[in-house]
């Protein structure tokens, strides 16, 4: 047998293919189709109830899904982190890691080495004898992260590494996540932060279970139609309707007035969106859609 991370597999992607999940009466992924590439980072966005955590866990082995196909690489070659650091409170951080490479078959010398790397990327390398529950919310979340990239898996899947995390700590780890994806991972991870959205080779934004957007943060920006404006009052009347604050002003969102998103920094308060006030524009037109056939269907 092969020991996992010596070799990445050759499959071109991992992901899902029309993927349903059903818990009960409540469709938690509704037709989701979403590949990872091989040496690149992809991030799923979306709110509480989004769906994120169950996509990832389909593509962990965690769960299976109610339709659909899960294309993802053996067990020995998947790293996952769950919500949460992913430690043992009541093991040292040296012990965490032997306890993770025992459970992968990693040789003893490889893992000393590969441990010793990572930590001192990290910058744990002088608490290597501390309890994990001694240590600060980000220090945790480095070593889980170190813990499920350990073994150089094919796919590592990373449920919210950076939530709850100081700065410094969120510079930390995306340095773990990139040098993951630089080992030849495919590295999949769900934030609620567009920011870290931009730094990925691909993007998914689920809502309510079904996809909402996908593709570059830049493919996404562009498919946005309309033109958006700025302002310091929210507008009276159905353009309210299409208003959100950010930074302290209104942005107004005009579907009728196509500028091709390039012209969208003109005058006149019209301002070029990015990749948060285009992910905002299609959860608007999507619940002014909904809100529209309803009023249809009285």
């Amino acid at each position: 047998m092969t020991a996992p991370g010596a070799a990445h597999s050759a499959a071109d992607w991992w992901g899902t293919e029309d993927v349903c999940v059903r818990y009960g009466s409540t469709l938690a992924l509704d037709h989701v189709w979403f590949r990872a590439e091989p040496g690149q980072v992809s991030v799923v966005v979306g709110g509480d109830g989004a769906g994120r955590t169950t996509l990832l866990r389909c593509l962990a082995g965690a769960l299976a899904p109610t339709s659909g196909r899960v294309r993802r690489p053996a067990p020995l070659e998947t790293g996952y982190l769950s919500a949460g650091s992913g430690t043992y409170p009541d093991l040292s951080v040296a012990e965490n890691l032997a306890f993770r490479a025992t459970a992968y078959r990693i040789p003893p010398q490889t893992a000393r080495q590969r441990s010793a790397e990572l930590l001192t990327r990290a910058g744990l390398d002088k608490v290597t004898g501390r309890l994990a529950w001694q240590l600060s919310g980000g220090m945790r979340q480095k070593l889980g992260v170190i813990a499920a990239m350990l073994h150089r898996p094919d796919l590592l899947v990373l449920d919210e590494p950076t939530t709850g995390v100081d700065p410094v700590s969120r510079a930390g780890l995306w340095l773990l996540i990139a040098r993951a994806a630089a080992d030849g991972a495919a590295v999949v991870l769900a934030t609620s932060y567009l920011d870290e959205a931009e730094r990925a080779h691909h993007v998914l934004v689920l809502d309510a279970g079904s996809e909402l957007a996908s593709g570059t943060a830049d493919q996404i920006v562009a498919a946005m139609r309309g033109t958006l404006t700025v302002a310091d009052t929210r507008p009276a009347g159905e353009a309210g309707q299409r208003a959100w604050r950010r930074e302290g002003r209104w942005r107004i969102w005009d579907p009728g007035a196509d500028g091709g998103n390039g012209g969208n920094d003109r005058g006149g308060g019209a301002v070029r969106p990015d990749l948060q006030d285009a992910v905002t524009v299609a959860a608007l037109a999507r619940e002014l859609a909904y809100a529209g056939a309803e009023q249809e269907s009285r």
